[in-house]
């Protein structure tokens, strides 16, 4: 029920006619398949101890393949990682039939729908909170512990903890920084992660290994070590 009603929001003007342009132009490398034009929906089992909120679908990513970080260069990094991290059954996510699966972690995005630029507006942030909330509400029983990759998802995580969990965020607001943590009462611990964007991974920002401290911090954090 959930990832069917992300799949049909028609919310946000702009990233609606954004990402159906998107699917009918398409990308040429990729003319011959059907995109998937729609809003993503979060990946991974509903009773996930980890939480990976990340940006945006891509453009020719998910929202070409339908799957959050998927067949983009930037879920080639992640997946890769969680892998290495024993979170994921293989190391590649190319579409979504290809098998993978993910191990006591579910990934979801702050905005469902691929925004132009790979950059979504604070309101369209805004308008989709509540699917966040959703995602929250459906792993809380066994969430332990949160992944924000990128400053856009780290501000993102607070009004969603608030609307998820009841409990205000601390003040003043913690800063984004990679490695950064943050314990409050009565949520789960998140860990702040640059990007895995081609910016962050072309330039050495984030580098594997620095992907891989966070991973596995947060596995020991959710009591998976």
């Amino acid at each position: 029920m959930l990832d069917a009603g992300i799949a049909d929001c028609f919310a946000c003007p702009r990233l609606v006619e954004w990402r159906t342009e998107v699917a009918t132009v398409k990308r040429a490398a990729f003319r011959d398949q059907r995109y998937w034009g729609r809003p993503v929906p979060g990946y991974g089992p509903d009773d996930a101890a980890i939480a990976i909120l990340g940006l945006a679908p891509a453009a020719h990513g998910g929202n070409r393949t339908g799957r959050i970080f998927t067949g983009d260069r930037s879920g080639d990094v992640l997946f890769a990682a969680l892998h290495r991290a024993g979170l994921a059954n293989q190391p590649t996510s190319v579409s979504a039939d290809d098998g993978l699966e993910l191990r006591h972690t579910r990934i979801f995005a702050a905005v469902r729908c691929a925004p132009p630029d790979n950059k979504p507006t604070p309101e369209e942030r805004d308008t989709c909170a509540p699917w966040v909330r959703r995602e929250l509400e459906l792993i809380r029983p066994t969430l332990r512990v949160v992944v924000a990759l990128g400053a856009f998802a780290w501000a993102a995580w607070w009004p969603a903890m608030r609307s998820a969990y009841g409990v205000d965020a601390p003040v003043p607001r913690p800063k984004f920084g990679h490695g950064a943590e943050v314990h409050h009462p009565g949520v789960p611990p998140v860990v702040g992660c640059f990007h895995v964007s081609q910016q962050n991974t072309f330039t050495g920002r984030l580098t594997p290994a620095m992907l891989d401290a966070v991973l596995f911090r947060a596995k020991a954090l959710a009591g998976l070590a």
